[in-house]
């Protein structure tokens, strides 16, 4: 018999599940599990238990020996499967980043919000994050290509040191200490316009939206409600955050309409 990696067999669960017609939500609750621990097993990301794997059968109406089967098949599924793992194999993708267009997005977040007293490192890297996972949710292309880290305090961009040290010592940016509610705060200033001719139409008012809902908000309410978000809460702590956890965001996150 065959050895189905994880992500296999997540694939398989998340079929069966769907030809039950039951959500992630649906199915946790009848197992007593989260919703976030579904979403990593069907994603591959975390190793099932016995007990888990037998409870997940038995709510499925599918023996654990037939999910594992070299014939496994759900007949009621058989097109609408091979439609979307077809879909599902030309969106995945490994994001690369797009130095210049990131420099840009950067320097626009910041000509719009810099002058703004709450307006600090963190929020910076929320505003950057929700433009980028908000964008590929959407269209499901990357908007900078930059790739997220899970840390303690929310998604950090990768590669933005070096970015904004090469910036700094351009000129582009400046680096400035402040005091904020008794909080040391770290800021930053743009010395030049961003290059706007960068951006498509679609590019610009996915940002504009971002700017616009979460610029005001605290670091402590911006980096509480990053942490309820799916594409963090399905990852581990210092892992690189996966964009296809996008697809498995509900409101308030949810920028698209899947009806």
């Amino acid at each position: 018999m065959k050895t189905l990696t994880q992500k296999e067999l997540g694939k398989r669960i998340a079929e069966l599940r769907k030809s039950k017609d039951l959500s992630q939500e649906d199915l946790a609750k009848s197992i007593n599990l989260s919703r976030t621990i579904i979403t990593q097993i069907e994603l591959g990301k975390r190793k099932l238990s016995v007990l888990e794997f037998k409870m997940i059968s038995e709510t499925l109406s599918m023996s654990i020996d037939s999910i594992l089967s070299e014939d496994y098949k759900i007949s009621s599924m058989e097109d609408i499967d091979i439609e979307e793992s077809q879909e599902t194999d030309e969106r995945i993708s490994i994001p690369e980043l797009k130095t210049s267009k990131f420099k840009n997005i950067l320097l626009y977040i910041l000509e719009k919000c810099a002058g703004k007293a709450n307006f600090g490192e963190t929020l910076l890297y929320k505003l950057l994050y929700f433009s980028d996972f908000n964008y590929y949710e959407l269209y499901e292309e990357h908007l900078s290509g930059a790739q997220y880290k899970k840390l303690p305090f929310g998604p950090v961009p990768q590669k933005l040191d070096s970015i904004i040290l090469t910036m700094i010592e351009n000129g582009q940016l400046k680096r400035i200490k402040t005091e904020y509610h008794g909080f040391r705060q770290t800021r930053y200033l743009p010395l030049e316009k961003p290059n706007l001719s960068t951006f498509s139409a679609r590019e610009k008012e996915i940002i504009d939206k971002v700017i616009d809902q979460y610029s005001d908000w605290s670091t402590t309410a911006i980096s509480d409600y990053s942490h309820k978000d799916m594409p963090w809460l399905a990852s581990e702590e210092g892992e690189v955050i996966d964009y296809e956890l996008a697809f498995y965001r509900e409101a308030p996150f949810s920028v698209r309409n899947y009806d």
